[in-house]
């Protein structure tokens, strides 16, 4: 990692923890074992742009910040976004758009989020519908936000060149 995904890294990831400590519970919705926190995914969303060892970071600082505001069943639903966030930021790499892989990451962050609650005792059903249709929506709702903000700031993140991208 170059320095300026040290900071974009960092500054992702405490807006990634501030979101869910201070709004987490507030700022949404929750139909257990379904939670929605508006805006919580949009730091996660903006780290794909910068590289998948940032969104790595970001997604796990999110991921504790769930856990530590709303326990373990939302921490660990909050875990997935490492998926979708890594496979988002692979697809960025690779010349994809942020609107495409915004929208290709939306059933892996679904699927993801749905599967983990089971072991908590959820039935599959309550999983697909509760927590992988409101993960969806959740989704579909913070891209646009994610999109929005990136149309006007988009030109503060840093764009790498393919060089730096490989390496």
């Amino acid at each position: 990692m170059n320095v300026k995904e040290i900071v974009w890294g960092g500054l992702l990831t405490s807006l990634a923890l501030i979101i869910p400590l201070a709004f987490g519970g507030t700022l949404g919705v929750t139909i257990p074992p379904f939670s929605a926190t508006l805006a919580s995914h949009v730091p996660v969303m903006f780290s794909m742009l910068i590289s998948p060892l940032v969104a790595l970071m970001v997604a796990a600082g999110s991921a504790l910040g769930f856990l530590i505001k709303l326990g373990p069943v939302i921490g660990a639903r909050a875990g997935m976004h490492v998926i979708f966030a890594v496979f988002g930021a692979l697809m960025i790499r690779r010349g994809y758009s942020f609107k495409a892989t915004l929208l290709a990451t939306m059933p892996i962050h679904a699927l993801s989020e749905a599967l983990i609650v089971l072991p908590f005792g959820f039935t599959l059903q309550k999983a697909g519908v509760a927590v992988g249709i409101g993960t969806a929506l959740h989704h579909g709702v913070d891209s646009l936000i994610a999109l929005s903000l990136y149309g006007i700031i988009g030109y503060m993140i840093p764009k790498f060149t393919s060089s730096e991208k490989t390496g």
